[in-house]
């Protein structure tokens, strides 16, 4: 608990090879995690090669961890291989849908958090890379993922070469709702987000993009709704070209 009470994103790693043995270890434990039917509707591309990675990398906006990290895991929607698995058992399968994208979804993402878990109680440090749904169809051809496969979400992993500050969190109180759902006053709104807004980081935020305040870096830098609109039509896009 205090492990997990600790972690922080570690994105520069050392030069130092992750063992097969470990990382299948790690893989291994992490398909322990719960799914829908126990039907692992998932799997994971394991990316070494720097030439790999170097096509991997503009998908991620070009962030360095893609080619410096050892490692880098990509955890995907497997709707395929159950199907192929249905269709040779002379069951007709019927996955290629929106519900079963939300659900080979749920199941990747436990997996790779079960896994995140698991490596950093062994010493690594991992990143999550948002982006990976900002450009899958680079994803799908840099991995060459056929109908019914699509990537959720991507994993740097390696042996950390820093220690960086921990990022905030939300108090309890504005995340948590006994037996229902509390809608927000304005004034729950003030004394939630004020620890956050009076963070030195944040305030050189605002300060450093000319904006009144740090909800306006989210909004009109950050994540705008253009960039957010052109993503969901890319994404969606390629769910369907996917077979979804």
């Amino acid at each position: 608990m205090e492990n997990m009470k600790q972690r922080r994103t570690i994105r520069k790693y050392q030069q130092k090879d992750i063992s097969a043995d470990l990382l299948n270890d790690l893989l291994e434990t992490s398909f322990r995690a719960s799914t829908v039917g126990n039907m692992q509707v998932y799997c994971v591309i394991v990316t070494r090669d720097a030439e790999r990675k170097a096509k991997l990398a503009p998908a991620h906006f070009n962030q360095p961890m893609v080619q410096t990290a050892p490692v880098v895991l990509t955890f995907c929607i497997d709707l395929r291989r159950f199907s192929k698995w249905c269709r040779q058992r002379n069951a007709e399968p019927g996955y290629d849908n929106f519900e079963w994208f939300v659900t080979g979804a749920i199941d990747a993402l436990l997996v790779a958090q079960t896994f995140c878990v698991a490596a950093e109680e062994k010493g690594l440090g991992i990143c999550y890379l948002g982006t990976t749904t900002y450009n899958p169809q680079m994803i799908v051809e840099a991995l060459e993922l056929p109908e019914l496969v699509f990537p959720i979400t991507t994993v740097t992993v390696g042996w950390p070469a820093e220690l960086p500050a921990q990022t905030d969190r939300l108090p309890l109180e504005a995340i948590v709702h006994e037996e229902v759902y509390h809608d927000y006053t304005a004034e729950d709104i003030n004394r939630l987000y004020a620890h956050k807004e009076s963070l030195p980081e944040n305030r050189q935020f605002v300060q450093e993009n000319n904006k009144e305040t740090l909800a306006q870096v989210f909004t009109d830098v950050r994540y705008t709704k253009r960039d957010n609109e052109a993503m969901s039509k890319i994404l969606w896009e390629t769910m369907k070209k996917q077979g979804f």
